[in-house]
Formats: C-alpha cells, sequence, structure tokens
C-alpha cells in the first residue's frame, strides 16, 4: 500500500495517535468522504490538520456519512509527529482554523493501534422527525417535516423487528460494496423529544443509506396502517424493491461512536455508557 493510498502520514509508526470527536452541520457538505470537486467534511480537516503540519496527513473517521447527513459524535484519528502541543490542545487548535460548520468537541491521545473505523463496536444514530404545519422554517434543516403525526406505538412494534443479527439488504442502497450485508442492531426505538419524534437506532455498524431506508419504510409502513408482520416480510424479502423510499439525509444524525472497552449490555437503553 502506497502512502497516498494509505491517506496516513508518512511517518505513522513514529507518531502519535490524535483521537477526535467531533460535530458537524452536514447540509452543505457533500458527506465524509473526500471527493474531487466537492466540499467534504474529510477534506476540511485535512486542510486545517496540514496548517498545523505543513504537509498532508490523512484523517480515518468512523463513518462515512452521506451528503446532508449531521454529526454531533462523529470520531476520527489521525498521526502527528507534533511533541510540543498536549493531545487536548489540538481542539481550540484545529478550531480555530476550521470552517464554522465544523467542530471540534474532544480531542485526546489515543494508543498507536487505535483505528477510529475498525476499532469501533457500535455506532449509534438518531432521526429527527417533526410534523404538522406550522414548524418553525429554521428547524427543516435538521428534520424531516411530516403532515400527519405518526402512530409511535406502530412504529416501535415494527421497529422491533429490527433487533439482533440479521440480513439488511432490504434496507441497502444498490451501490452498497460491502461483502455481508449482515449487521447487529442493539437497539432501534422512537420516542418524543420536545415537539419532534426522535428515532434512535445502534448498530455494530450499518449497511450505505440504512437507516435513512428503514426510516423512510417505517414512516410509510405507519402512513398506510400496516403492522410489524409487513415489516418482518420486507426484512425477510432480503428485497430492497420491497422497502419504502430513502428518508431524507436533514434529518439523520451520526450520535456517537463506543469503542472497544466500553460494556455493550444491549438490547435496550442500558447500552448508552459514553466511554473512551
Amino acid at each position: 500500500m502506497t502512502e497516498a493510498s494509505s491517506g496516513l502520514h508518512p511517518k505513522e509508526e513514529l507518531a502519535r495517535k490524535i483521537k477526535l470527536v467531533l460535530a458537524y452541520d452536514g447540509t452543505d457538505f457533500s458527506g465524509w468522504q473526500r471527493q474531487l470537486g466537492q466540499r467534504t467534511v474529510q477534506e476540511e480537516l485535512e486542510k486545517a490538520v496540514e496548517k498545523m503540519h505543513g504537509c498532508h496527513v490523512g484523517i480515518i473517521g468512523a463513518g462515512r456519512t452521506d451528503s446532508g447527513v449531521h454529526a454531533v459524535g462523529q470520531t476520527a484519528h489521525f498521526s502527528s509527529n507534533i511533541k510540543s502541543i498536549p493531545a487536548e490542545r489540538f481542539e481550540p487548535a484545529l478550531n480555530s482554523l476550521l470552517p464554522k460548520d465544523i467542530r471540534i468537541v474532544k480531542a485526546s491521545q489515543a494508543s498507536k493501534n487505535f483505528h477510529a473505523r475498525f476499532d469501533a463496536r457500535l455506532r449509534r444514530y438518531k432521526y429527527y422527525i417533526r410534523y404538522g404545519k406550522n414548524q418553525l422554517p429554521h428547524l427543516d434543516r435538521y428534520a424531516w417535516r411530516l403532515f400527519k403525526k405518526p402512530d409511535i406505538n406502530r412504529l416501535n412494534r415494527m421497529a422491533s423487528c429490527l433487533h439482533g443479527e440479521q440480513d439488511f439488504s432490504a434496507f441497502a442502497s444498490a451501490q452498497d460494496k460491502s461483502h455481508s450485508r449482515k449487521r447487529y442492531i442493539y437497539h432501534a426505538a422512537f420516542y418524543p423529544e420536545g415537539d419532534a419524534l426522535v428515532f434512535d437506532i445502534a448498530a455494530n455498524a450499518f449497511l450505505w443509506r440504512m437507516v435513512r431506508s428503514i426510516t423512510g419504510t417505517l414512516i410509510e409502513l405507519d402512513d398506510s396502517k400496516k403492522d410489524e408482520r409487513e415489516m418482518k416480510k420486507i426484512l425477510d424479502s432480503r428485497d430492497r424493491s420491497l422497502a419504502g423510499a430513502t428518508a431524507p439525509a436533514k434529518g439523520l444524525f451520526l450520535w456517537s461512536v463506543l469503542y472497544k472497552g466500553v460494556p455493550v449490555k444491549g438490547p435496550r437503553a442500558e447500552y448508552f455508557a459514553e466511554g473512551e
């Protein structure tokens, strides 16, 4: 593997690993991953780190959020040969160089073997839904607006079908290149939060656009007054054409990423203990 293809610092074996927790408003980004001619979170972050180091330094993220998707707890790492700055000081230093729609929430030193993507054992997303005709317009940037109030009890009965390890091909994009489409979902549930409805879902990993496909399908089934039997039928079919439309990106947030050493007590809310 060449230096360019690895995306790593040229002297990574001699460097220390810096772990970042970051938040971003995904509205004006073409997703996390670098793309030629597109504005992405990874590229903006690498530009800021490059200004500190005087050379290109690759950034590895825990999840490749899609265009328009937000984050409050994305995790990333990079290798740094700067020894004069305490790891936690990378937070204010990078924030002074980053655009306002990306903020470093926390910076810390990780073990030399830490990998933001491959060491992640659980990723948690939240999808925000608002309903009614008179929602404040600025909230449309961060939620899917529906005109009809969904039935939360029906939604949760259908969401319960998702728990455990299953093949989620019915909710995967045709462009997903994963070798296996089996994923383990620890938790999937709807609950009210203020005047919003939140779909809270966590798994060991997700297929491309999986959360949005599940959300869109659940809302369509609820609107048609279908129940968990129909949801189970779609899931078992492994056929994307039987599922519903993909929900808009703007309602989705990568909420947190948990790593080795953090107890996962699943499959309900008690596993949500935060940790390094």
